[in-house]
């Protein structure tokens, strides 16, 4: 008992280091690819505001540049018509600034300083310089009551002119080009001018925000009263693969990221099936040794039985030990052999001499073989073999060996209160198909188990029979083989009620 303890301590402990690493490994993944999102989550937030405050400068200046445009408008116009209110007069005609004062503009055409500076009526240097002050002074008067007047008329009659002659589309159009481009934001841009209720007064032929994402509005002359105030909109269609440009070299890090997960998945999975067949493994060799252990120990009693003087002179007893000898040398041959049975599961091409038989006939010779042995146990068999065409192609040795499995199964597994009852049917459903059909009146299997029976040393509980031995091989060999003659096998169970097991073949044609 303390060895197997101890392995079981030893093995609860390498599970749980599993189970430790495994989180560890998890968490690590995980965590790395959250600090990846969040990193890429950022700099896509970081990318949209910068975008958008260069955006937002660019159309700031570009209203800004329209409210220079205005103003220099009114200007123009007012010059213009301060010059046709002057009409100058005398032979003499000299070339005036535009911007010069009308005072200024008379002082020039005045006689005095169009007289020759040689003539002795001239004032002094002193009485030159007391001019030129004037003149500057009401040169400044002019041009600051110029301006108050544009900006007057700016605050009271700029926002009743049509906005499409105050912010024309060629002009809009250039400015943002300009500015973007001093902004670094390189790429196409639409555009739509819209009023204070949303109206639309004039767009780009491919302005659609609706399907173009967010949308960067200004509003223009600032100077206008709230009810008239115009929008300035604009939209990038290319916006989001510009901003998905710049965190594209993420992308290979989250691949990185995911082929590590997918490994690490793998690997996690391959060590608990590694750790389960491990399991299986020590199940199966203490399962042989027992197996092994009975026959060998009772020839082992029936050698040293042979060296009494007594038995040797005795025939009856000299037979029975002789029987003894011969049925555990054939129990360890059948033990032997349905180890060897399973070396076909690790060979990809089995070899295998797959000829005509009669099905009915290997059944009924597995029969004649397995009644004695029935009969041991106080039971019966049946076999209704009524398939009318039982020809089938097969290698006769391991067929027989499938029938032979099938029975010990039943007989291991039956129940102590009734006695033991096994079946054997052939029939043909169908012109192309054999159905071989065994069945028992035992134990039963469980609907969980018998998703599994067919696995490789799986076994299934006996719950308090500790009688039935076994490798968890026969029914692993049955289905291997079944399944490499062409056919397929089902079970059909009920705990306490028995088992069926349903074959089905190809028949030869």
């Amino acid at each position: 008992m303390q060895p197997i303890v101890k392995s079981i301590v030893c093995f609860e402990m390498k599970k749980s280091t599993i189970w430790l690493l495994t989180i560890v490994m998890a968490l690590t993944l995980l965590g790395l690819l959250a600090v990846q999102i969040m990193y890429m989550e950022n700099m896509i937030k970081m990318r949209n505001e910068q975008f958008k405050e260069l955006v937002t400068r660019s159309l700031y200046s570009v209203s800004t540049m329209l409210e220079q445009n205005e103003t220099k408008y009114y200007l123009d116009q007012d010059l213009q018509e301060a010059e046709a209110a002057y009409r100058p007069t005398g032979n003499l005609h000299f070339d005036r600034d535009p911007k010069m004062s009308i005072d200024t503009m008379r002082m020039m055409d005045s006689p005095q300083l169009q007289r020759p500076a040689n003539l002795s009526t001239l004032k002094d240097l002193n009485d030159t310089y007391s001019t030129k002050q004037e003149i500057l002074k009401g040169q400044y008067l002019y041009q600051k009551e110029l301006l108050n007047e544009v900006i007057l008329t700016i605050l009271t009659q700029s926002s009743d002119r049509p906005i499409t002659e105050r912010a024309d589309s060629t002009t809009v159009s250039e400015y943002l080009r300009s500015e973007l481009d001093n902004n670094g934001v390189l790429l196409p841009f639409e555009f739509a001018i819209t009023s204070r209720n949303g109206g639309l007064i004039y767009s780009t032929d491919g302005y659609a925000p609706e399907r173009q994402g967010d949308i960067y509005s200004q509003v223009l002359f600032m100077s206008d009263p709230a009810n008239k105030r115009h929008r300035l909109n604009v939209t990038f269609p290319s916006k989001n693969d510009y901003i998905s440009s710049s965190v594209r070299f993420m992308i290979p890090s989250f691949i990185f990221t995911l082929i590590l997960m997918a490994v690490f998945i793998y690997t996690v999975v391959v060590a608990f099936r590694q750790k389960k067949l491990s399991e299986i493994k020590n199940d199966f060799i203490n399962n042989m040794t027992h197996e092994f252990k009975t026959p060998i120990s009772s020839i082992s009693i029936a050698a040293q039985m042979l060296n009494d003087d007594s038995v040797r002179k005795s025939d009856e007893r000299l037979k029975h030990v002789a029987t003894v000898i011969n049925d555990e040398t054939k129990r360890l041959r059948f033990q032997v052999e349905k180890v060897l049975q399973m070396s076909m599961f690790d060979r990809k091409n089995a070899t295998m001499r797959l000829e005509e038989e009669d099905a009915n006939g290997c059944i009924y010779s597995v029969v004649n073989t397995f009644k004695i042995k029935v009969d041991n146990y106080g039971g019966t068999i049946r076999a209704n073999l009524d398939a009318e065409d039982p020809i089938i192609n097969v290698d006769r040795m391991h067929f027989t060996n499938v029938i032979f499995n099938l029975l010990d199964n039943a007989i291991k597994y039956r129940r102590e209160d009734v006695p033991l009852e096994l079946r054997i049917e052939t029939r043909n459903p169908d012109e192309d198909t054999l159905e071989v059909t065994v069945g028992d009146n035992g134990i039963g299997i469980k609907r969980d188990d018998q998703k599994r029976i067919f696995e490789k040393f799986y076994r299934v509980s006996t719950g308090n029979r500790h009688d039935v031995k076994g490798f968890g091989l026969g029914l692993a060999y049955v289905h291997k083989m079944i399944t490499l003659f062409g056919g397929s096998i089902r079970v059909e169970s009920e705990p306490g009620q028995g088992s069926r097991f349903i074959i089905l073949l190809p028949l030869l044609k």
